[in-house]
């Protein structure tokens, strides 16, 4: 009887890109849906073996009973991408990044892999990250219905959609995004992400519309975001015909379950506990992007110089050690974390007053949903479009830095710690830009809690998935059933 209820379940499998940035986001998709539907939806995550890790830890936020209803498969990381044993992630590949993207892009290498664990899972349903492409061939060729994962806001993806249209028309140093809903939508070349304007791409608008037709033949597009935040976008996404549907069922992050209380306090919280009421920065540039030593040590002193509360979240990766007698100086007005920080805790304790933050998308939308503004600080791919819908859309955020900024690591201008500092003490101002940046992020906080609640926009699309892909299985296994 166990195995017969088994077999009527929609057996997900979930294919995340090699990066804690969207294994996690990915990973909570395997919940929500595992939650929504218990007794139908039964998911599965497939990782590399070194990220096997990745998607445990994400599992124990949710709590012990995540565990239990989301399984992990895994496939190999392919040795043709040259990395050291046990390297597969964004995250830990230092100045070799680039060779990770090159196995999530180059069909050779990944595909067969991939390819091999869906045809020994046989799922009835493949959830795949944009990255891998050809999964959707693989997925048309097993008759099952294929969902493509985006872990960004549609902001920033119908700008770049848009962008690559026209990036090769101009040689202008500033790029106006034609057909853009909302106020003009104006990028610096500098600003763009990288695979745009490396070099002179004749094959980028052919490469778009084979993105597309991608999509298109994808049973849906979901969305890692909630319409209030994004309806013009999605509207105009679809509407441009880049995917056949769209689900928008996010934040993710949300609801944050109250088992996540039993993880224990760490001691970042219990600094924050002796904190007055909005008065720290906090401060997290994320899971991989990378920032210079001296960049660092220009960030620490300004921090230093601004006069402010700070708690900042550092990679323990870089290796980086502050400026000589800083922390004496600092003392307990700051705290410097080198080992991983609950961050959607931190945005939601009282004492947090801003989020400097590099403008990932999880981030954005963990501010979002937390109600706390943020101090821009872009650094690579998507983020310095993603700090336009923060800065002119939503109107929650302030830059950190006016000057000279590029995608490029090698090309980035130095922060002084005198704009940095400037930046932090105007911002945490009483009656400032802060403040009322800090109203209009509460009632978007509002918006998105309402999103994932019963009745909520993203509420319903999670279950409007699950049920078109219920409907979707019983499609393919009644054509399967029809004589040739």
């Amino acid at each position: 009887m166990a195995s017969a209820e088994r077999s009527k379940k929609l057996r997900v499998l979930l294919m995340p890109f090699f990066a804690t940035s969207h294994i996690g986001p990915c990973t909570d998709l395997a919940v929500r849906l595992a939650a929504a539907r218990p007794d139908v939806v039964e998911p599965t995550l497939a990782v590399t073996p070194a990220n096997v890790s990745v998607v445990r830890s994400a599992l124990r936020l949710h709590g012990s009973a995540a565990s239990t209803v989301v399984s992990i498969a895994t496939y190999p990381f392919p040795e043709a991408a040259g990395l050291p044993p046990g390297v597969e992630n964004l995250s830990t590949a230092g100045d070799e990044r680039w060779r990770v993207d090159a196995a999530a892009f180059d069909e050779a290498m990944t595909w067969p892999a991939q390819e091999a664990l869906i045809k020994d899972q046989s799922p009835d349903v493949l959830i795949t990250d944009f990255h891998f492409s050809w999964n959707v061939g693989i997925a048309e060729e097993l008759a099952m219905p294929c969902v493509q994962l985006n872990v960004i806001g549609l902001f920033s993806t119908l700008a770049v959609y848009l962008a690559a249209a026209v990036v090769n028309d101009s040689d202008s140093e500033e790029l106006t995004v034609a057909g853009f809903p909302g106020p003009e939508l104006r990028i610096p070349r500098s600003e763009l992400p990288d695979f745009l304007t490396a070099h002179r791409n004749l094959d980028l608008v052919d490469n778009m519309r084979k993105l597309v037709q991608v999509n298109t033949r994808c049973h849906g597009f979901a969305v890692n975001s909630f319409l209030f935040l994004d309806k013009p976008y999605c509207e105009k996404f679809m509407c441009n015909g880049f995917a056949k549907r769209g689900y928008y069922v996010g934040p993710l992050c949300l609801p944050q379950p109250p088992a996540v209380a039993s993880v224990g306090e760490p001691t970042c919280i219990s600094w924050l506990d002796s904190k007055p009421s909005r008065s720290v920065v906090y401060i997290c540039f994320g899971t991989f992007a990378p920032v210079s030593e001296e960049q660092l040590h220009e960030l620490a002193l300004g921090l230093e110089a601004s006069g402010k509360p700070f708690l900042w979240a550092v990679r323990a990766a870089d290796g980086w050690a502050p400026p000589a007698g800083w922390e004496e100086r600092v003392g307990d007005r700051g705290l410097l974390v080198r080992d991983w920080v609950p961050q959607t805790a931190i945005l939601a304790h009282s004492a947090t007053a801003a989020f400097l933050t590099h403008c990932g998308w999880n981030s954005v939308l963990e501010g979002v949903t937390a109600g706390v503004p943020l101090l821009t600080w872009p650094l690579v791919f998507e983020q310095f479009i993603t700090e336009r819908l923060v800065m002119d859309v939503l109107r929650i955020g302030e830059r950190v830095w006016d000057g000279a900024r590029s995608v490029r690591y090698k090309e980035a201008a130095l922060v002084p710690a005198a704009a940095v500092a400037r930046a932090v003490a105007r911002f945490l101002e009483p009656g400032g830009a802060g403040d009322a940046a800090r109203i209009r992020a509460q009632d978007f906080a509002a918006e998105a809690h309402a999103a994932v609640a019963e009745g909520g926009s993203s509420y319903g699309d999670l279950r409007r998935l699950i049920d078109d892909l219920v409907e979707a299985r019983a499609d393919a296994g009644e054509s399967a059933l029809q004589p040739l």
